[in-house]
């Protein structure tokens, strides 16, 4: 199970009020305080740090920050795919590098993550469910524990670019000598060569592998948002933390009921006889069946509303309403008693008979339109 996330507002130490430049500040000095760079082999830094460049990411975007106020955590899910804040990056590079320059590749390396879809079914999404998955992904080869090298080797300083992952031209131009910094061609940018490549890995570190994973799907989800699950997509490089996996999900529809939003609708087939006297009849919800009262002289598109019978927001739980709509049924195979029953009770008179409203305008009610 994916542990609870705090609160990114939290994890930076500001308000929820706070500006674009407190939070800039407040994230730098943090950075700065856990970056692995600071901290070399403390594991909660790098979680810390992390934890840190996630929250920021999302925070300092107008966009994401005013998704999450709205639906926290459960706003993964609404964004457009995994994003993780160029910002974030940058602001890193110009606190390390002074603005013009950029991390070597060394040391370990976070994972990528991984992205599937999963369909559930609307009473599912309505209450929430937890669903085993298989997830198929690269993980650390147990062989060489992610070294890439054999059993019994491990890896070298590369010589070409003395461990650093870069290499340095320097040319003479007009203007003076211009340095240019590329990853080192020999390790492509580990620092570390392998001699002995690991057989069961061929020199990656990483091995294909399947395992079950338990995902919490929260209550109120629909289709096309995402479930996040951290830490369970793919192992990292020379023993980086794992990226993320997320969840594409998609909704089956109800056989009778439809989804606005927190609104669940019901067109309710009613008889002529019910909506001119009125009834007490049994309609479908999720929460199972439940009576509702037709008063006499129900019009076609009239609805009823049943509180708290709806979806549930995904982030505070609240839930909405269903709305039964009236569609009342004409019979259009008549035996020639009934025939002259309606003639007697609504003789033919050659005009129109408006009612209040109709069906459209009703849903456009229903719905908030």
């Amino acid at each position: 199970m994916p542990q609870t996330r705090r609160d990114y507002y939290e994890v930076l130490g500001v308000g929820r009020a706070a500006s674009p430049e407190e939070m800039k500040r407040a994230y730098r000095r943090l950075a700065m305080q856990y970056h692995p760079d600071r901290n070399p082999g403390d594991a909660s830094a790098e979680v810390r740090f992390k934890e840190i460049g996630e929250a920021y990411a999302v925070l300092s975007d107008p966009d994401r920050r005013q998704r999450y106020d709205t639906y926290g955590h459960a706003a993964d899910g609404m964004a457009q795919g995994p994003d993780f804040g160029f910002q974030a990056a940058f602001d890193l590079f110009d606190m390390f590098f002074g603005g013009g320059g950029r991390r070597p590749t060394t040391g370990p390396q976070r994972g990528a993550d991984l992205r599937m879809p999963l369909t559930i079914t609307f009473e599912e999404a309505i209450r929430g469910v937890t669903r085993r998955v298989e997830v198929t992904r690269p993980t650390t080869c147990d062989a060489c524990r992610g070294s890439g090298a054999a059993p019994g080797t491990s890896p070298r300083r590369c010589p070409q670019c003395d461990g650093s992952g870069q290499v340095r031209q320097v040319r003479q131009t007009i203007l003076g000598q211009m340095v240019n910094v590329q990853p080192c061609g020999r390790c492509r940018g580990a620092g570390t060569v392998v001699e002995s490549p690991c057989p069961s890995c061929r020199g990656r570190g990483l091995v294909e592998a399947s395992r079950a994973v338990e995902v919490q799907i929260p209550a109120g989800v629909d289709s096309e948002m995402q479930v996040r699950v951290p830490g369970e997509g793919a192992a990292g490089d020379r023993g980086g933390p794992a990226g993320d996996l997320y969840l594409a999900l998609t909704v089956r529809p109800h056989a009778v009921l439809q989804r606005r939003g927190l609104t669940l609708l019901y067109e309710c087939p009613v008889s002529i006889a019910q909506a001119a006297l009125g009834d007490t009849i049994t309609v479908p919800t999720v929460d199972g069946p439940r009576p509702v009262t037709l008063r006499p002289g129900t019009q076609f598109g009239d609805r009823v509303r049943l509180p708290g019978l709806g979806a549930p927001d995904p982030r505070t739980g609240r839930r909405g309403d269903q709305v039964v709509i009236a569609s009342v049924v004409v019979p259009t195979h008549l035996t020639e008693a009934q025939r002259e029953g309606l003639r007697a009770l609504f003789p033919p008179d050659g005009q129109p008979h408006p009612v209040r409203k109709g069906f459209f305008g009703n849903l456009k009610d229903a719905i908030g339109l």
